[in-house]
């Protein structure tokens, strides 16, 4: 990662420096709202803000001077407020502190709520957000690693939608998305962001007001979104294309096989929540070589091959999961029955933005490079199938 002073790492393609009166050089940033890399690239640079900020906030930076806002404020925006919540790992629950980890902090900031402030006597753009809600991924070396790990584990368990910072963010971005509906706005004023576990909220957050309240039309900007598999992606590469033919076709009979008999109820459940999710398609930016998230693109590479050869079976096991099945088969927890209502394995929908270049698989810095430089694929999926890939750059 380079510098946090976004004039020097910030997205070049888009800056213009112009001279100003007696003065420096300013630079000018030029957005084009309506482009697919524009809208990138400012998303990917507002969440690299919100990792700075936990940093300004802390007075981590050595200058003293605050350095997130620029990451913002550049394209228009400014702060309408922070995201912040207790740390839930052991160590906090239990009050027990650690020698080695004596500057853990218990409560640290997660994301930030964003306005458009076009200039002063400018209307605002027809396709730029009004708010942006965003959120960072994990922080190696910071005070909040363990809060942050705790929930990359909850994750590894597909229990994160109980976690108190998703339900936090929910209840935050519930209440954006309920004022905006009452003053007559519509959900696309409101982007979601994150990068990482913070892509991994948004989801979360994206799936929930889409489930419970039918707000379809609400733009998502995912950025390296973990996706949890035991898919051949695990292997090592020699064995990946033996098992893909295997498991894959396996997997989708023995999911459809007691999908339709003795997990039918299951099956119906799915069904229902699978096709209320199915009208949204957030922005899903993954590399091909980043582990964490390579099982959505094996999830929906696969799943367009089984639809075109077996369709009858995929239709019914493409909504399932074995792991949550057996959950649901052995599960008495009634947390876990709340946890039910919105599988972190369900998303019907999606564009799929696959990038190969050779930038840092897992960085969040690639995203706000040109596609020239990101040798990008993009695709879009739906419960129906898949369009034709187009490439860029």
């Amino acid at each position: 990662m380079g510098s946090d002073v976004f004039a020097d790492s910030g997205p070049r393609h888009m800056m213009a420096r112009i001279v100003g009166a007696g003065s420096s050089p300013v630079t000018m940033i030029r957005i084009n709202w309506d482009s697919d890399e524009h809208r990138r690239c400012i998303a990917a640079c507002i969440v690299n803000g919100t990792y700075i900020m936990d940093g300004d906030e802390s007075s981590l930076h050595s200058s003293g001077k605050a350095l997130a806002p620029a990451w913002w404020e550049s394209f228009g925006f400014r702060r309408l407020r922070t995201l912040e919540y207790e740390c839930e790992c052991v160590f906090c629950k239990t009050k027990t502190k650690l020698f080695t980890l004596g500057a853990h902090r218990p409560c640290s900031i997660y994301g930030v709520v964003l306005e458009h402030a076009p200039p002063a006597g400018a209307r605002p753009h027809p396709s730029a957000p009004r708010y942006v809600v965003a959120f960072r991924g994990t922080m190696p070396r910071h005070p909040s690693y363990l809060g942050d790990m705790h929930l990359n584990l909850r994750i590894l368990v597909n229990r994160q939608h109980a976690c108190g910072r998703f339900r936090h963010a929910r209840d935050q971005v519930g209440r954006l998305l309920d004022s905006i509906s009452s003053n007559g706005g519509g959900t696309a004023a409101v982007w979601l962001a994150g990068h990482s576990l913070g892509a991994s909220i948004a989801l979360d957050v994206g799936r929930d007001m889409v489930a419970r309240k039918g707000w379809n039309n609400l733009p998502a900007f995912l950025f390296n979104p973990p996706q949890v598999s035991l898919a051949p992606s695990m292997l090592p590469q020699a064995l990946r294309r033996v098992a893909k033919r295997v498991i894959y076709p396996a997997s989708y009979a023995v999911k459809a096989a007691l999908g339709a008999t003795v997990l039918k109820p299951h099956e119906r459940d799915m069904e229902a929540l699978f096709e209320a999710l199915a009208p949204w398609a957030p922005e899903l930016y993954v590399h091909e070589r980043d582990i964490v998230c390579q099982g959505f693109i094996d999830y929906f590479e696969q799943r367009h091959k089984m639809l075109t050869r077996l369709r009858p079976v995929a239709e019914v096991a493409m909504k399932l999961s074995l792991r949550d099945m057996l959950i649901c088969i052995h599960s008495t927890d009634p947390e876990n029955g709340e946890d039910q209502r919105v599988r972190p394995h369900l998303l019907p929908s999606a564009r799929l933005w696959k990038n190969s270049s050779y930038h840092d698989p897992h960085g969040l810095e690639q995203w706000w490079r040109p596609d020239s430089e990101l040798r990008l694929s993009s695709r879009r999926y739906s419960d129906h199938g898949a369009e034709a890939e187009v490439f860029y750059g």
